[in-house]
């Protein structure tokens, strides 16, 4: 059931935009390409073998794989699809 001006549905249209726009955002993240290192990039420790098959291409251990994980990211935080200002327009 819609509410005002809103069509029967269009929350969850919303939301099934906003997810794939983020799924998009994440297969287009760049993936480790090439011949996976014996050591570690950064930090010289050897990197375990089933590492390096699960992972072609990876040059970092998982302790610097994961500071680098880590680290803060801020992103924008509106929903523009889900805005009054997006739906007057």
């Amino acid at each position: 059931m819609a509410g005002g001006w809103a069509r029967d549905g269009a929350v969850n249209d919303q939301i099934e935009a906003s997810i794939g726009d983020e799924l998009a955002r994440l297969k287009a993240r760049a993936r480790p390409a090439g011949e996976s290192l014996t050591h570690c990039a950064e930090c010289e420790e050897p990197i375990p073998e089933a590492r390096r098959i699960a992972l072609p291409g990876v040059k970092l251990c998982i302790d610097c794989q994961q500071e680098r994980d880590g680290a803060f990211k801020a992103r924008g935080g509106i929903n523009r699809r889900g805005s009054k200002d997006s739906q007057l327009k």
